[in-house]
């Protein structure tokens, strides 16, 4: 659990860190690539809770 928090974590630095970049040069990879990060990071997020959930209902 400690673990996947950690990883949020650094994957939304990540995501903030691009999105500085993109604030910086006006390049629009860097707008994209941080979007592509926050997506799957609340997409996993979502699903490792689901998990949790099930497991309290079995």
């Amino acid at each position: 659990m400690l673990l996947f928090r950690w990883l949020v974590l650094l994957l939304f630095l990540a995501a903030a860190v691009s999105f500085a970049f993109f604030a910086a040069t006006g390049q629009p990879r860097y707008k994209r690539f941080g979007l592509v990060i926050v997506k799957w990071t609340l997409i996993a997020g979502l699903m490792f809770f689901a998990v949790l959930a099930l497991e309290r209902l079995a």
